[in-house]
């Protein structure tokens, strides 16, 4: 017998966000019926997938394979059914995208979108700050930030992890990367200020380094340009940096991540909500970025 859906959709918000609280969020239920859903799933399977770690959760590791399998087919599933009846949406959509996921995620995903849409209008634009929402004209907000876009709808699309990104020139150039702390001989390329080094460097341990050291950027594609260009150290996370460390233009000299305070954020008007190339448009990037994620694992 097949695993039902509903367990299936809530192990793979579980698996995504980390949290059970989170998922039940996201799926607007309730944490019991979350912890329900997975325990009835494990029942079925007859192993684990997840076990406790302090106030969240994490994947066994048959639960990250399991997890893996299931957003292929729940990503399958939803791309046959935006085929099937959502085809024939008419209307304009305008999104607004920080500029980072804008360039290196949105630009090269979005044509799917109007293929399963042939009749929509679509626009992309970008804000001056990535956090801004407030522009008018706008269906809906693609905006980094930190969950704080009160009077608004607003979800979390990715859960993101940070980590030094470089290119491999710039190891050779500052004659390696053994110990964090040598990350000082090389300049650090920040994004808007100096707390994502910060954050980063006092988990790593590596106190002689000078978290303020280095050059500031007003958005992500720059961060990651100037690290392309072997200029500095970034910080970077999967879905900005993936691109780059599958190719083989960055790297990644220290294994340590560390959750990032900001992620991105699926935002709008509580009444376009209603409309059903909005609700398209969410279906459709939810499942995209899961299948992005689990072509990272």
């Amino acid at each position: 017998m097949l695993p039902s859906t509903s367990a299936l959709r809530a192990f793979d918000a579980v698996a995504r966000l980390g949290s059970v609280t989170r998922a039940a969020q996201e799926l607007n239920l309730t944490r019991s019926a979350v912890s329900h859903q997975l325990r009835f799933l494990e029942d079925e399977l007859g192993f684990a997938l997840i076990e406790r770690e302090g106030r969240g959760v994490v994947l066994t590791a048959r639960g990250e394979a399991y997890a893996r399998e299931v957003r292929k087919a729940l990503q399958t599933l939803a791309d046959a059914r935006a085929r099937s009846a959502d085809a024939a949406l008419t209307g304009r959509l305008v999104i607004s995208c920080a500029p980072g996921f804008a360039s290196f995620w949105l630009c090269a995903e979005i044509g799917a979108f109007q293929e399963a849409h042939p009749q929509a209008r679509i626009s992309v634009v970008t804000p001056k700050r990535f956090d801004d929402v407030s522009a008018t004209g706008i269906d809906v907000f693609i905006a980094f930030g930190r969950d704080e876009w009160g009077g608004k709808w607003y979800e979390q699309l990715a859960s993101l992890h940070n980590t030094p990104v470089c290119s491999p020139t710039l190891i050779n150039a500052c004659g390696g990367l053994a110990d964090p702390n040598d990350i000082g001989k090389a300049t650090l390329l920040h994004l808007s200020d100096h707390g994502d080094w910060t954050q980063w460097l006092m988990a790593a341990g590596a106190h002689d380094v000078d978290p303020a050291q280095g050059i500031v950027f007003s958005d992500m594609h720059l961060v990651i340009a100037a690290a392309l260009a072997g200029q500095g150290i970034a910080i970077g996370d999967p879905l900005i940096a993936g691109g780059a460390l599958t190719t083989g233009r960055l790297v990644r000299p220290f294994a340590l991540a560390i959750r990032a305070p900001s992620s991105y954020y699926l935002v709008t008007d509580r009444g376009r909500m209603k409309q059903p190339l909005v609700r398209a448009f969410r279906a459709w990037i939810k499942g995209r970025l899961a299948a992005t994620a689990a072509a990272l694992d």
